[in-house]
């Protein structure tokens, strides 16, 4: 086709009609002649009241079939991040050969579900009729873990990416769309089949430190010994072998990987899961984290710092160009943790901006989260802290 695949829009007004008829009219311009297959988009608190009108709006002057979304405080728009900025953020994605189905589900079925079954027929949709999920989730009035649980039982290990509205922290409220419907509770499911996939860059914000373990002593949420040694004695062996400067940065920055596969024969960036290292007791040698390792499960400890995200974003935005280098990338949405930004940073832009420089240009909409959704290894998970990108790629037969 001539033209982008995906192009995305920044609107900074109020709910003006005509006004905003114009301004989609000359966002969907942008796409050329080709047909609209999906919107994307992201509202701030300050549009709740007119959340259902602005998307009719949206919906018939941008010719979009099928609009999906949810509210938030910070914008993220190209290769921009509009943190505390007021409006909304919108894509519009032409993927050919795809095939879309998206719905609404509450809390009240995530506690009916009683097996793959069940969300197989919720969503009329076998996981050989899909490729991949995008989910926006109100997070007051939902259960993310459990529902990711009985999720990824229907669907792993297809990839489900997406995050956690934010939005009135005081009022506790959020909002997510779908069409021109306005949802303060539940979420939203797009899946994506036919002709193109949904890719993951799912970065935590980590680097490790030292080398690989295996627990050999866990119970409950604590690693009572490492490679048959107390697990606090291998975590300050670990600390001690570390440059001063590395020290520095590690000092009260240090968290648990957990690796997700227990079949690799080397563990590389992405193959692990960070969990908070919550306490580490010197005299019983045991280690708290916020998650329940297992005897035999291989681990390896973690930094977080503004340095060490930085570092695994790039390391594997370049992992994915080299990925699908052969492959059209139509587009992206990108669901960053609210503690990400300038917040984490120091300056504007750090995620979006890196993703464009690694896969861009790219049509790129996205928003800052109350956590994010995405896979590490052949499972979906709820992180904190981190960037999860949501790629629209093209299937290879």
């Amino acid at each position: 086709m001539q033209g982008p695949y995906a192009v995305s829009g920044y609107w900074n007004g109020d709910a003006d009609e005509a006004a905003l008829q114009l301004w989609v009219g000359a966002l969907r311009s942008r796409l050329s002649a080709a047909k609209v297959s999906l919107g994307v988009v992201f509202l701030t608190p300050h549009l709740f009241d007119r959340a259902a009108p602005v998307l009719e709006i949206l919906r018939v002057h941008g010719q979009i079939p099928l609009l999906v979304g949810c509210s938030t405080t910070s914008l993220i728009h190209g290769g921009e991040e509009l943190e505390e900025a007021r409006g909304l953020v919108l894509a519009l994605l032409h993927l050919p050969r795809v095939k879309l189905q998206a719905l609404h589900f509450r809390q009240s079925q995530v506690e009916e579900a009683n097996g793959p079954a069940y969300w197989h027929m919720e969503t009329g949709i076998g996981p050989d009729q899909t490729n991949g999920w995008l989910v926006f989730a109100d997070p007051y009035h939902l259960d993310p873990e459990s529902w990711l649980r009985g999720w990824n039982e229907a669907y792993a290990p297809l990839p489900t990416l997406g995050g956690l509205a934010s939005g009135e922290h005081s009022q506790q409220r959020t909002q997510v769309y779908l069409q021109g419907d306005v949802f303060e509770e539940g979420a939203v499911a797009l899946s994506v089949g036919g002709g193109v996939e949904l890719a993951g860059v799912v970065s935590q914000g980590c680097s490790p430190i030292g080398e690989t373990w295996t627990i050999t002593r866990a119970q409950q949420n604590f690693i009572v010994e490492i490679g048959n040694r107390p697990a606090y004695q291998v975590l300050a062996e670990t600390f001690n072998r570390l440059s001063p400067d590395e020290k520095r940065k590690a000092h009260g920055n240090l968290f648990v990987g957990l690796a997700v596969n227990e079949y690799l024969e080397d563990f590389h960036r992405g193959d692990f899961l960070i969990r908070n290292l919550l306490a580490a007791d010197p005299h019983s040698g045991t280690l708290a984290v916020g998650a329940w390792p297992r005897t035999g499960q291989t681990m390896q400890f973690q930094r977080r710092d503004a340095e060490a995200a930085s570092e695994d974003l790039a390391a594997l935005l370049r992992r994915a160009h080299d990925q699908f280098a052969s492959r059209a990338v139509y587009g992206a949405c990108l669901c960053c943790c609210s503690g990400r930004g300038q917040r984490m940073f120091g300056r504007p832009h750090h995620d979006a901006a890196l993703v464009q420089t690694h896969l861009g240009p790219l049509g790129l909409a996205g928003f800052f989260c109350n956590g994010e959704i995405g896979p590490v290894g052949e499972r979906n998970f709820l992180h904190g802290f981190t960037a999860s990108l949501g790629l629209f790629v093209e299937k290879i037969s």
